[in-house]
């Protein structure tokens, strides 16, 4: 087996850690919730690998959605950290994650995806072709509302609430994934 980290470095920028691991060939994988996200690997198989998102992958679990996840796409996931799950009321994740709630987990999972990868480059560029805002089309049916909010990307969800990208542009196989810092809810 080979070894493929060979450096890596963290990189502090606006209060956020965002580390890089640079394998032999030079590329470049984000380091996500403790763990490289390989480029060449799929959503799942990137985001099982991530210490931040273990609530996430429980629950793409429950709500049967893995093989979807782990299909061609591209898909573009705002991927919530266990943080962002725990901001909700109490209670809350535990009965998401009942069977008998199946059809709601997955509205709520599904609209934390697009259909396509959209870079943050593409965001940027709709916020600023639409004035500041653009609606983005969820995979569940409604749209999001991205802005710049202290030269961050901004969600703002269907009830109001707003959640901010942390880590952008987390390359995979088959999309591309930007963790958010808050569970986004659809009506």
């Amino acid at each position: 087996m080979k070894k493929t980290l060979v450096t890596a470095f963290i990189v502090i920028a606006l209060g956020y850690t965002v580390s890089y691991a640079y394998s032999q060939t030079g590329k470049k994988e984000s380091m996500v919730g403790g763990s490289a996200m390989y480029p060449s690997k799929n959503i799942i198989q990137n985001a099982a690998n991530s210490k931040d998102h273990t609530t996430l992958v429980a629950a793409v679990k429950a709500a049967g959605l893995v093989d979807t996840l782990s299909g061609p796409g591209p898909f573009t996931v705002f991927a919530p950290t266990n943080e962002a799950f725990e901001k909700l009321p109490s209670g809350t994740v535990d009965i998401l994650l009942k069977p008998e709630n199946k059809d709601t987990l997955v509205k709520v999972l599904t609209y934390h995806v697009v259909a396509g990868r959209v870079t943050s480059k593409d965001l940027r560029k709709m916020i600023k072709g639409g004035r500041g805002r653009a609606a983005i089309k969820t995979v569940q049916g409604e749209d999001l509302t991205a802005s710049i909010g202290d030269g961050k990307v901004m969600l703002t969800d269907a009830k109001g609430g707003i959640s901010t990208v942390t880590i952008a542009d987390v390359f995979q196989s088959n999309g591309v994934i930007h963790v958010v810092d808050a569970v986004l809810m659809p009506n």
